[in-house]
């Protein structure tokens, strides 16, 4: 019988530039030699956590061991696949450890992530963690005040779209919510892999408790801000 050919095995490689790339990579680096034979990794998305799990493999397939990946978005699958790591979801296993980059870090590792659009699944890998949470960051993530820089992504269901502006306009900070809009090749806003529609929030200034305030509004599936975590974070 024959088999399946996998849609997803392309060649890997990252669709576009990749910003202090030669810091990133010896990030990258650095995160797979805590790799171990038979670990179960929550990978994350993005170019930075792109070029851990290139190294991871390269690592694996070098010393001739395995390990297995729950990927937090499918682009993120696709490329586990393109490098020959096996993935699995959260409905079989938790992770032993978890890797991720991230849009924003504050002074109290407080965080803003997702917003490449993956919020739920990014938040949900990172909380099931089992182990470590690894936090792979350049220079220019790390802010003074949260919320300077980027808006912040929230997952939203969209029959609950008019609610959740509702109350998140209500939010001690938020000076504005607006729908995040799709870009080329597809009409009106952006949606999620769950279908979901994406919000970007801007604060003047994000109090500490945010998440939890924001956690509590019904429909919206998931908020960047991550708050109350200790990731260990490395840096190039």
């Amino acid at each position: 019988m024959a088999d399946w050919k996998n849609p997803l095995a392309t060649t890997p490689g990252w669709v576009g530039d990749i910003s202090n790339r030669a810091a990133k990579t010896a990030v990258a680096r650095e995160l797979a030699e805590r790799l171990h034979p038979g670990d179960v990794v929550g990978v994350g998305s993005g170019s930075t956590a792109f070029l851990a799990l290139e190294a991871c493999a390269a690592r694996a397939a070098a010393e001739g061991f395995s390990f297995t990946a729950i990927p937090t978005s499918i682009e993120t699958a696709q490329s586990c696949v393109a490098f020959g790591v096996p993935v699995t979801s959260l409905a079989a296993v938790r992770p032993d450890w978890c890797f991720d980059g991230a849009d924003e870090v504050d002074p109290r590792k407080r965080l803003i992530k997702g917003r490449g659009g993956a919020c739920f699944r990014e938040k949900l890998v990172w909380r099931s963690c089992a182990g470590p949470q690894v936090l792979l960051v350049d220079q220019s993530k790390f802010v003074d005040v949260l919320g300077s820089t980027f808006a912040v992504p929230v997952e939203v269901v969209p029959e609950a779209l008019m609610l959740v502006d509702d109350r998140l306009r209500a939010l001690p900070g938020v000076s504005g919510v607006s729908v995040r809009p799709a870009g080329a090749g597809k009409d009106g806003p952006v949606l999620t892999e769950y279908g979901n529609l994406m919000l970007e929030v801007r604060f003047d200034g994000i109090p500490i408790g945010t998440e939890v305030a924001r956690e509590a509004i019904p429909g919206g599936v998931a908020g960047g801000i991550f708050e109350g975590d200790d990731p260990e974070i490395l840096t190039g």
